[in-house]
């Protein structure tokens, strides 16, 4: 079956597929509702292989690239969940230290995505840690639908800690320079934007569409912002007037880019909500701040 082209898909399509991937649909409830926009040569069934996760055939960075190492490692996570693991990559024969960036997934765990995502990032020459918040349950458990009924289960600012932790083994690792970035992507977002809260040592910061502190904790960030927004995304960018007046009003150091026309979660490229070429322009900016900022 050929796979829907997105410009052949209703944008409710995509807003139900939001609501579906935040857990205010359930699965059932999800392909009820597609079924409203199965019409003509469009079936249920072609709307959930154009708006369900792809990962057979959109890996980008394969795991065994001669360009980088990548494997699996664990780290101490005591004010979160314990002995975390996570995926390790850098650059393969290093002649030196390389700046370091946590890589923070969304609310499904440490997915194959997310996974490649960290060995994009050591293609690019730094040294990454994806870490999996889903640890302490067993794991990301091979798929997103019960990876994120998993995620429901463990408290957000625990999973904060753990990323915060992630951060802390990676400014010490003995093949990082100690300048370290977060970039995250949705619940990651959030976790970026926190981050910048509590580290003050924390050099950079690149949230993807996440929701954003609050006005009192926006004067605690030192760490320079670059905010990567999704035009057609009302229910995260609703926050954004708010932060941004007190980003300002606080003086902090922050870009932030609006990219029209596409959807919350743009630069997954396993789902029918990717745009190749906002995700790709996002994708040259973060690296470029991240080459500028942790330098």
């Amino acid at each position: 079956m050929e796979k829907l082209k997105k410009e052949d898909i209703h944008q409710d399509v995509f807003d139900l597929y939001d609501q579906y991937a935040h857990n205010k649909l359930e699965r059932r409830q999800f392909i009820e509702k597609l079924s409203l926009y199965a019409v003509g040569g469009v079936t249920v069934a072609s709307l959930m292989g154009a708006m369900m996760p792809d990962y057979e055939t959109t890996t980008t960075v394969e795991p065994d690239d001669p360009r980088i190492e990548s494997d699996y490692i664990h780290y101490d996570s005591p004010k979160g969940g314990g002995k975390m693991k996570a995926l390790l990559s850098k650059p393969d024969n290093m002649s030196g230290k390389v700046p370091g960036i946590v890589v923070v997934h969304e609310n499904r765990g440490l997915n194959p995505y997310i996974e490649d995502v960290g060995r994009r990032g050591a293609t690019a020459g730094f040294i990454t840690v994806a870490p999996d918040a889903l640890t302490p349950l067993g794991g990301y458990p091979g798929n997103d639908d019960d990876g994120r009924t998993m995620q429901r289960k463990r408290d957000r600012n625990k999973m904060l800690e753990d990323f915060i932790a992630a951060y802390e083994y990676l400014k010490s690792h003995p093949d990082c320079t100690g300048k370290v970035g977060v970039v995250g992507f949705c619940f990651g977002g959030w976790i970026s934007n926190m981050m910048a809260v509590r580290l003050p040592t924390l050099n950079a910061a690149v949230p993807f569409y996440g929701g954003q502190p609050s006005a009192e904790d926006v004067p605690k960030i030192q760490a320079p912002l670059m905010l990567q927004y999704a035009g057609l995304d009302k229910r995260v960018n609703a926050g954004w007037p708010a932060y941004e007046a007190e980003l300002k009003k606080n003086n902090k150091e922050y870009v932030a880019h609006m990219y029209p026309d596409v959807n919350h979660g743009f630069h997954n490229n396993t789902t029918g909500r990717y745009d190749e070429a906002a995700a790709t322009l996002a994708w040259d900016r973060t690296i470029a701040f991240f080459k500028e900022k942790l330098s």
